[in-house]
């Protein structure tokens, strides 16, 4: 009794032949390669069309996956002709966002630590890296005894501070005629970088 149990657990257990599978799938041209009769011209058709079929497949991809790995980028632009152009938006910026020479000892007693020329004891950070010019200049700015501050506003210090597109602007053209400073408006008043035309 027990034997034969066994035995037909066997059978389950043992895979189908890959004729079975192939009649049963649908994987097209698959029953047509994988069939009980013997090797004829029909059957190597079918292989040799689903072997190359398969390397036209293989060929795609790794072509699709070079080119995706190429970033590949479309840009479009569209012209359009027209008579009279505005002035355009310039923007200027300097790394430097306040001139040194312009900064007081009112403007070091209150922001020294937010330019990181002074630490929160109101002493000169990192002396080893600064200028022996700069250095005797920002002792003697940072010298706070018996100093008594003013009132402080971040605006005027960034109006007073920042560069001036006067001393900047060099040479400007536009359309044949000169233009100068008075030409641009300031837009960003915080950090004095982007300046927009009124012409």
């Amino acid at each position: 009794m027990d034997i034969k149990a066994e035995a037909e657990e066997t059978e389950y257990e043992r895979p189908a032949p890959i004729e079975v599978f192939a009649s049963r799938s649908t994987l097209h041209g698959i029953s047509h390669m994988f069939t009980y009769e013997r090797m004829c011209i029909k059957r190597t058709l079918w292989i040799v069309f689903f072997l190359v079929s398969l390397g036209v497949l293989a060929l795609v991809c790794v072509d699709r996956v070079q080119f995706y790995f190429q970033y590949p980028h479309v840009t479009k632009l569209d012209e359009v002709a027209a008579a009279l152009i505005q002035f355009p938006a310039v923007t200027f910026c300097n790394l430097n966002s306040f001139r040194f020479s312009r900064v007081t000892r009112n403007d070091l007693y209150h922001a020294g630590e937010l330019l990181a020329l002074l630490n929160g004891r109101y002493e000169i950070r990192d002396t080893h890296m600064v200028e022996e010019n700069v250095l005797q200049v920002l002792k003697e700015r940072a010298d706070f005894d018996n100093y008594k501050p003013r009132p402080f506003n971040m605006r005027e210090f960034y109006d007073r501070t920042g560069h001036d597109i006067k001393d900047m602007l060099l040479a400007c053209y536009y359309r044949g005629a000169e233009c100068n400073a008075e030409d641009f408006t300031v837009v960003s008043t915080v950090r004095k970088c982007t300046l927009d035309p009124t012409v």
